[in-house]
């Protein structure tokens, strides 16, 4: 069940045109698909955040994928990320079933919450600084509406700066230059959580081996240890 903030959240975030460059990329992207999704009906919206409301680990990822996310409509569904990704997620505990196609494939999550740092695909996947303030916002919301998260795994250095830029919004640091962005480095925040830092599970992490599955499968396994899960 979905509690009535995160409706009103969601609801939010998936009529949000407060980036115009974004609005016409994914707008794009939906119309001219790619020979491989010619059926699908693209979702080719901001896409919400997925997952359990009273979450103890929320993992904060980059954006959309042009053929993912903003083909399905649920974060890391329908890409390669997402192949990656989920598995790791059912061995460890955290979701219901290893695949994930699409909204309706019937995959749950348990005790974890995904979201992202900017909620619409932005070209090269690589969001603009004023892009990223547009959409701070609704992760702020999001994050003070999750009372349980104990874990925050950022998956890549944007996903770990923006759980910064939330925690110095918030006045609960002054800076950043504390916590330096490498696989697995962990840090205890002043606001009692704990910020778990992991390579994003991109093609470009994945297939060249500096991202392996052992170690996606260490940061998840630490992440449930230091959840009490």
């Amino acid at each position: 069940m979905i509690p009535a903030w995160l409706r009103q959240l969601n609801s939010e975030v998936v009529t949000c045109t407060l980036c115009p460059r974004l609005v016409e990329y994914r707008q794009r992207v939906a119309a001219e698909k790619r020979r491989a999704y010619r059926e699908w009906d693209y979702w080719g919206k901001p896409v919400p955040g997925f997952g359990d409301p009273n979450a103890r680990v929320l993992v904060l990822g980059l954006a959309p994928g042009a053929h993912g996310s903003n083909r399905t409509g649920r974060p890391f569904t329908g890409d390669a990320s997402g192949k990656f990704m989920y598995p790791v997620l059912y061995e460890t505990g955290f979701a219901s079933q290893p695949n994930a196609t699409d909204r309706n494939d019937g995959l749950k999550l348990i005790h974890l919450y995904i979201t992202a740092a900017v909620r619409c695909a932005p070209p090269d996947n690589k969001p603009l600084p004023q892009e990223l303030a547009n959409c701070a916002p609704y992760l702020d919301r999001e994050i003070a509406g999750l009372k349980q998260v104990k874990v925050i795994v950022a998956l890549g250095r944007i996903g770990f700066d923006a759980y910064l830029n939330y925690l110095r919004r918030a006045g609960s640091i002054r800076q950043r230059g504390h916590y330096l962005f490498a696989h697995a480095a962990c840090y205890n925040l002043p606001d009692g959580k704990i910020l778990l830092a992991s390579y994003h599970p991109s093609n470009q992490n994945t297939q060249t081996g500096k991202l392996t599955r052992p170690m996606f499968l260490h940061i998840f396994k630490e992440a449930a240890r230091l959840a009490d899960i």
